[in-house]
C-alpha cells in the first residue's frame, strides 16, 4: 500500500510511550512515516534521541493522588483535561505543517482526536490500559467526567450537537490487551483487542546482572513509575516478607528506600523486559498495572497483584480470574500475607501453567503486526 505519514499523539508516561513505541517500530517496517507530537522532554526522556519528536510544549502538571474515585478525578482533573487544553492549539500547528495521513492518539490526550476531527483526519484510538475500555465510575461520576470532556469539545470550536466521545475512535479502537484478561465483559464498538505490544526500549537502564544469584529463585517487586508518593512502607513489609526465604528467593525491589537483608537486591530502576528474556523469574509483585502484567504474564511468570488505582484493581481482578496470579491489599497486607501470596504462586504449579496458556493467547492476538493490519486497513 501507499506509505502512510503517521503521527503518533500520546501522554509523556512510560506505561503509554513505550507500547506505542512498538507500534511505531512496525509501522516503520512496513514502510510507513511516523512521528510523535506531545511533551517534547518528557517524550524525549522516554525515546532518546533517534525518534521524530514535534514537540507542543512542556509545562508541570499536578501530581496525581488518592485511591478509588479520587485518583480517577486527580487523573482528569490533574492531568488529562489541562494536559489537553495546553496542547491542542500546537498539535493543530503540527497537524496542519506536517499533515499526517492519519493520527494515533492515546485516550489520555483527547487533544489528538478533537485536532483530528477539525482537520478532517481519520483517527485510532489507543488504549493502553482498561480504564476507559470498562467503566468502573458510577452514574454520577461518569457525568462529571463527561462533562469535562464536552468543555474539551466545545472549547476546540466543535459542534455541541455532533458531540462524540473523544476517548473513542469512531471507526478503530486499538486495545493492548486480551479476551485471555477481559473475559466476556461488553466491549466499545470497533475494539481490536491486539494484546500487549512488547518492543524495545531506547533508553537502557543499567542492572547489576552479576550480583543475580543462580542458586535462588528471583522474584521482581516492582510498583511502576508513577507510585513512589504512594508507596508508604510497602517495600519494607515486603523485605521482611521474604526474610524467612532467604535460602530461597532472591527477591529484586525496585525502588525500595533504605537497608534490606543481603538476599534482597535494590535496584533503582530495572529493565523488565530484559530481565523477563534473559532471567527465568519465579514471579513478579507489583501495583496492578497493565504494562507490568501482561510483560509477566506473556513471559509465562505468575504475578502478585496490590493495586493501588486507576485501572489497577480491574486489572488485579483480571489477572485473579485467569488463574495466573493472586492480588493482595497494598495498603494492608501484613508480611505473612505477602509471603503466603508469594509462596503460593512459586510453589503451585497451576499459577505458572495459567500464565503459560495466557502467554500463548497473547501470541494468537498478534501485537504490534496486528495494530498495524488494522491501522492499514483503517487507511484504505
Amino acid at each position: 500500500m501507499t506509505p502512510l505519514r503517521t503521527l503518533l499523539v500520546v501522554p509523556p508516561l512510560a506505561g503509554h510511550v513505550l507500547p506505542a513505541l512498538a507500534l511505531a517500530d512496525e509501522l516503520r517496517s512496513r514502510g510507513h512515516q511516523v512521528a510523535w507530537a506531545g511533551s517534547g522532554p518528557g517524550l524525549r526522556a522516554l525515546l532518546g534521541d533517534r525518534e521524530p519528536v514535534l514537540s507542543t510544549g512542556s509545562r508541570l502538571f499536578r501530581p496525581q493522588g488518592g485511591s478509588g474515585p479520587a485518583a480517577i478525578r486527580s487523573l482528569w482533573e490533574g492531568f488529562v483535561v489541562p494536559y489537553a487544553r495546553f496542547s491542542r492549539r500546537a498539535l493543530a500547528g503540527i497537524v496542519e505543517e506536517w499533515r499526517p495521513d492519519l493520527l494515533l492518539v492515546d485516550q489520555h490526550t483527547p487533544a489528538g482526536a478533537l485536532v483530528a476531527r477539525q482537520a478532517g483526519l481519520p483517527w485510532a484510538s489507543l488504549a493502553p490500559s482498561a480504564l476507559e475500555l470498562v467503566e468502573r465510575l458510577d452514574p454520577e461520576q461518569a457525568r462529571w467526567r463527561d462533562g469535562l470532556l464536552r468543555e474539551l469539545w466545545t472549547g476546540a470550536g466543535l459542534p455541541a450537537e455532533e458531540y462524540a466521545d473523544p476517548r473513542f475512535s469512531p471507526r478503530l479502537v486499538l486495545a493492548f490487551t486480551s479476551r485471555a484478561l477481559l473475559g466476556d465483559v461488553a466491549l466499545p464498538a470497533r475494539t481490536a483487542l491486539v494484546g500487549p505490544l512488547l518492543g524495545r526500549r531506547p533508553v537502557s537502564e543499567p542492572f547489576p546482572w552479576e550480583r543475580l544469584d543462580a542458586t535462588r529463585t528471583p522474584v521482581l517487586v516492582s510498583l511502576g513509575t508513577l507510585a513512589a508518593d504512594v508507596a508508604g512502607d510497602f517495600h519494607q513489609r515486603v523485605a521482611e516478607a521474604l526474610l524467612p526465604l532467604a535460602d530461597w528467593v532472591q527477591g529484586i525491589l525496585v525502588g525500595a528506600p533504605g537497608e534490606l537483608p543481603d538476599h534482597v537486591l535494590a535496584v533503582d530502576r530495572v529493565p523488565t523486559l530484559e530481565l523477563l528474556r534473559r532471567v527465568r523469574l519465579g514471579a513478579v509483585l507489583c501495583h496492578g498495572g497493565m504494562n507490568t502484567v501482561c510483560e509477566a504474564l506473556a513471559h509465562g511468570v505468575p504475578v502478585v497483584a496490590a493495586p493501588i488505582r486507576h485501572d489497577q484493581p480491574v486489572t488485579a481482578a483480571q489477572l485473579v480470574a485467569t488463574g495466573a496470579g493472586r492480588r493482595v491489599e497494598f495498603g494492608t497486607a501484613t508480611p505473612a500475607e505477602l509471603r503466603a501470596a508469594l509462596t503460593g504462586v512459586l510453589a503451585e504449579p497451576g499459577y505458572r501453567e495459567a500464565a503459560a496458556g495466557v502467554a500463548a493467547q497473547f501470541r494468537r492476538d498478534g501485537g504490534a503486526a496486528a495494530a498495524v493490519d488494522r491501522i492499514e486497513q483503517l487507511a484504505v
